[in-house]
């Protein structure tokens, strides 16, 4: 099984909701967040002065995900947050060891 975990623009996750479901996506997780990459925020003028917004709006999207299914869905996430433009994010994969649905005690991908 692979974790995808997924920093995109606040606007585009029903997108990737939709593109991860026709991926045959399972469960899925989401935090709202903030933080900056290399873009570094950016100055906005309000009332005549000037400050700095260095950390940007984003959310995080986590999902378990089989490993047949994985590079699918990471196409699909990159292809619904793709706007073109700075900020767009970043996708980080990593491999799970074991995943145990706590109610039924059930391992594997059937915990998934």
């Amino acid at each position: 099984m692979k974790k995808i975990e997924a920093i995109i623009k606040p606007f585009k996750l029903d997108e990737v909701k939709e593109a991860l479901n026709e991926v045959g996506l399972k469960g899925l997780t989401v935090l709202e967040a903030k933080g900056f990459g290399r873009q570094k925020g950016h100055t906005e003028l309000y009332r005549g002065a000037e400050y700095v917004v260095d950390f940007l709006p984003k959310v995080k999207i986590e999902l378990v995900i089989e490993d047949n299914l994985a590079e699918r869905a990471i196409e699909a996430i990159q292809e619904a947050a793709h706007t073109g433009r700075i900020g767009d994010g970043k996708i980080f994969v990593s491999t799970i060891d074991e995943a145990i649905r706590i109610r039924t005690g059930e391992r594997g991908a059937e915990a998934v």
